[in-house]
């Protein structure tokens, strides 16, 4: 799709200036009033901030105690604070942030690494190495983040910065040019690329920040060319990941790093190529893409989630409204417009947001969407099934539930075939924990013994013991559903999600809202004939606390002061408290969550909640 375009693509390549840069005072002048007030304030709280050192055993600690929180603390503040500076600079214009900002750009270029520890290695799936190779930079997404950081720094401040000194700007293009541009085009990282690889969200990630690099810099028309057929290859090979519905199996916060890089991948090559990649706009599938994260949201600040995304995936905002906007799609537009102004500040400056170029594209953007958003224009949420994932939502006014079907290969994957998630007026009622702060036991073989990774610690059953196990082959079979105007359900085989061992025949599971009243979930079970045990315990995590009421049989539960939970058979074996103590989770619960164990004494389990 892409590399077709730009193999038939015979114009002069353009410069790319999607925003004005410092000099332009008129353009900044004219920007909103309280984003130029308060990215000033801002920047001011980092004058005579003290980059700090990051030292080789900053480094090593990685892979010594598999903490790799302190070294990020350091090498993300370090880029938050210049691209405060810099943004404060623009608006301003007055010189006042223009020492720090030198002193930001020196210390990140004296830097020996841009990679993270925990992406230190060459070839996918590898030990990382202790230390960095200064001679063969590593392209990982923080490596390429901080070449675009760099260079949006360089268009935006390019005079004012020569007027210092030219060895400034010469700095910054000598670092990028050892960093990005040469290994991008001689070396092969796997994000790439080569059409057997599995791709995710490094993969347009890393290029729309390497695109960045690139056409905000003084490079040649040679190397822009280059760049953009590589380029374009990798955006293929993402897109052949993504079923045609445009489902993010990462889910709702990873489509912020995966979807909305596809935008500004191809908002960077149309404004180079005079929109010769508009039509893709158009697309079913990109469409598609598009408008996922306004079918993922719940309400407020959630949305659905599973694998390694957080309930609390992040405001929407600048970026899904122009999204929004290129693909038509007036409802994402009025969603992200509002969901922008919930946000506040944090909306407004994206404080904690390394990528200097997102921050540039609120400033400008910032009095469209206030206009949108003021005209109070109700959200249309849509019930909708994602086949490539699995993925079903529906919905009335009160009642939402996400049921999660697919397979337990999924990037980012937990153990989760099946699992359920429900929310009542608006709030969290039967939950997704999410994942803790990413540590080096994260993404190695010992993965599944983190307990949020667990099929256990889902609303799922364990059969005999055993939990569902990881991989493509640990899905659900003979999925069917109906999204009608008074009854949405969804049903599947899970028993191929558990290990053959585990002695299940079959295990049914529906899923339905009746809307308007409750919703249902059923599960129905039988074992092998020579199955000697048949102990069926499930396991549902609620928000809010559970409260046993009395019942003339089966079990009945008060959910904190949101609704009833009723099984029609079955003995109440616990109510366990999960502690929350993990600063990651803490972002997403402000208070400890629960888990339900109920043995099944019958080959069925039908739960009722209201």
């Amino acid at each position: 799709m892409f590399s077709e375009i730009i193999t038939k693509f015979t114009g002069d390549f353009q410069r790319f200036v999607p925003y004005a840069s410092a000099t332009d005072r008129a353009s900044w002048e004219n920007l909103d009033d309280s984003w130029k007030s308060e990215t000033i304030a801002l920047g001011k709280e980092y004058l005579g901030y003290a980059y700090p050192y990051i030292s080789a055993t900053d480094f090593m600690e990685f892979l010594r105690t598999g903490n790799r929180t302190h070294f990020e603390d350091k090498s993300f503040g370090k880029r938050h604070a210049l691209s405060a500076l810099v943004l404060a600079e623009c608006v301003e214009y007055s010189g006042n942030f223009l020492d720090d900002i030198v002193n930001g750009i020196f210390s990140i270029c004296e830097e020996s690494a841009w990679q993270l520890p925990a992406h230190n290695s060459y070839i996918r799936d590898t030990p990382q190495l202790p230390l960095p190779d200064t001679t063969r930079p590593v392209m990982d997404l923080f490596a390429c983040e901080t070449g675009a950081i760099l260079a949006t720094t360089y268009y935006l401040l390019k005079d004012a910065l020569d007027a210092i000194s030219p060895c400034i700007g010469t700095r910054i293009l000598s670092e990028l040019s050892h960093r990005i541009f040469t290994p991008y085009l001689n070396c092969h990282f796997w994000w790439m690329g080569n059409g057997k690889e599995p791709m995710n969200n490094w993969t347009i990630w890393c290029t729309q920040n390497v695109l960045l690099a690139v056409f905000f810099s003084d490079t040649s028309a040679e190397l822009k060319a280059k760049v953009l057929e590589k380029a374009c290859g990798s955006v293929d090979y993402f897109l052949a990941e993504y079923g045609d519905d445009g489902c993010c199996d990462e889910g709702a916060q990873y489509y912020r790093h995966a979807g909305l890089c596809l935008f500004n991948t191809m908002e960077i090559l149309n404004a180079v190529t005079n929109d010769a990649f508009k039509v893709l706009y158009q697309n079913e599938k990109i469409k598609n893409i598009a408008a996922y994260i306004l079918n993922a949201h719940i309400e407020d600040k959630y949305y659905v989630n599973f694998a390694d995304c957080s309930p609390v995936a992040g405001r929407a905002g600048v970026r899904e409204f122009l999204f929004g906007k290129q693909t038509e799609n007036t409802d994402m537009m009025h969603f992200s417009a509002k969901d922008f102004i919930a946000g506040g500040k944090n909306a407004l400056l994206l404080p904690a947001e390394n990528n200097l170029y997102y921050r540039l594209q609120n400033g400008f953007t910032v009095k469209e969407i206030r206009k949108t958003a003021a005209l109070e224009i109700p959200i249309q949420h849509k019930d909708i099934f994602y086949p490539s994932v699995g993925l079903f939502v529906t919905r009335d006014e009160n009642l939402y539930l996400a049921v999660k079907a697919g397979d337990n290969g999924d990037s980012h994957n937990h153990n989760d075939t099946g699992s359920f998630t429900i929310y009542k007026d608006g709030k969290p009622m039967f939950v997704d924990i999410g994942v803790e702060s990413y540590t080096k036991k994260t993404f190695s073989p010992q993965r599944y013994e983190i307990w949020t990774m667990q099929s256990s610690y889902h609303n799922l059953p364990e059969i005999n013991g055993l939990m569902q196990q990881d991989g493509e082959a640990f899905k659900a079979t003979n999925v069917t559903y109906t999204l009608g105007d008074s009854l949405a359900e969804i049903s599947m085989e899970l028993k191929d999600a558990y290990p053959t061992d585990c002695g299940i025949a079959s295990y049914l599971r529906c899923a339905k809202l009746i809307k308007g009243d409750k919703i249902v979930i059923t599960d129905h079970f039988s074992f092998r004939k020579e199955s000697t045990d048949t102990s069926v315990v499930l396991n549902l995590l609620t928000y809010d606390m559970p409260k046993e009421l009395s019942a003339d049989k089966g079990i009945a539960l008060q959910i904190g002061t949101l609704g009833n939970l009723t099984v029609a058979s079955g003995k109440l074996l616990a109510i366990e408290t999960l502690p929350i103590t993990d600063a990651r989770l803490k972002t997403a619960w402000e208070h400890d969550l629960y888990r339900i164990r109920i043995e099944a004494d019958t080959d069925t389990l039908e739960m009722c909640i209201s």
